[in-house]
């Protein structure tokens, strides 16, 4: 392993920053006309070219004040294609709580992901709950460069920081009737507005066999692109099973509970027909909506072959 400093692929150099002198002509036309700061939405539908809206995104990860991380990258892991640029993996999630759409960066602002505790339940030995900071310390972080398939037929392929599951696992031993893992995350309508939405079954909650749990793949994430998680990928910490499909991989974790049965998950409980419990990537089962044949990226629209298990087969083939 080598020891690495990442820089955000939207970083940019002053050779190619936006002169004072227009950046503050931009900022006495807004005044003028009435716009704040924080108007992001108005700002973006505004603009003209592609780098004034990765400017946007920029200072609106630096507002957020995302605190650097300085690791070790897990070199059996590798790419067969380049790192998703983090503006197009910025503007371009799911997370149901905030949105249905894709706009998720501009409707987070309220959530608050500090301070944060996961708790630990159900069928172990030593049941635990982890202020964040504390759970971080007590594992080995790293980077990993995984690929990542959305159901929806959309990938990227990101630097995730985190530690890997089995680790938490060892650590509060679970007990020999431990058979699943549920995953759930917050609930809190006054910051996700989504949540107020009493037919959905918030709050969001998956799962897993203890045997996916344990996989070598099955990463906690606590960063992306060398800083913390940005509240659109869901801070402070979620679950990356890169062997999925995206919506199994739960986002701002408040709760790991073992149990002797296989949970009830959000979308297997609200569309069963289309959102099953494994949702393991498979180019030979079609979603009853549309092909997963193949897949696109974000940012440069590159298709590729979809691959049995995301090209991870070599990892989990053995667990089906």
């Amino acid at each position: 392993m080598t020891l690495i400093k990442i820089l955000p692929d939207w970083f940019l150099p002053e050779s190619q920053a936006t002169s004072e002198s227009v950046y503050l002509n931009r900022r006495r036309f807004m005044k003028k006309a009435g716009l704040g700061s924080l108007s992001i939405m108005g700002l973006l539908a505004g603009c003209q070219t592609l780098e004034e809206k990765k400017a946007i995104v920029k200072q609106k990860l630096l507002d957020d004040r995302l605190k650097a991380i300085t690791t070790s990258r897990n070199l059996a892991f590798t790419l067969d294609r380049p790192i998703t640029d983090e503006y197009s993996a910025a503007i371009y999630t799911n997370f149901y709580e905030f949105s249905g759409d894709k706009d998720v960066w501009e409707k987070v602002g309220k959530f608050q992901p500090h301070p944060w505790t996961v708790e630990v339940s159900g069928l172990v030995a030593n049941p635990q709950k982890f202020a964040i900071e504390d759970l971080i310390a007590k594992m080995p972080i790293e980077e990993r460069l995984y690929r990542h398939r959305c159901v929806e037929a959309w990938a990227m392929a990101v630097p995730w920081i985190g530690f890997p599951l089995k680790r938490l696992i060892e650590l509060v031993e679970p007990k020999a009737n431990a058979t699943h893992v549920k995953f759930t995350t917050f609930f809190r309508p006054e910051q996700a507005r989504r949540q107020i939405l009493q037919s959905e079954p918030w709050p969001y909650t998956e799962g897993l066999t203890i045997k996916e749990a344990m996989n070598d793949l099955a990463f906690m994430a606590v960063g992306i692109y060398g800083h913390e998680l940005p509240k659109q990928h869901g801070a402070p910490i979620r679950l990356v099973l890169p062997w999925k499909y995206g919506y199994k991989s739960i986002k701002s974790i408040v709760n790991i509970e073992f149990s002797d049965r296989q949970p009830a998950t959000f979308w297997n409980t609200r569309i069963p027909q289309e959102y099953d419990f494994l949702a393991n990537v498979n180019p030979n089962i079609p979603h009853p909506r549309w092909s997963q044949a193949s897949e696109k990226m974000l940012g440069t629209g590159d298709r590729y072959a979809t691959q049995m298990y995301n090209g991870y087969a070599s990892y989990v083939s053995n667990l089906y």
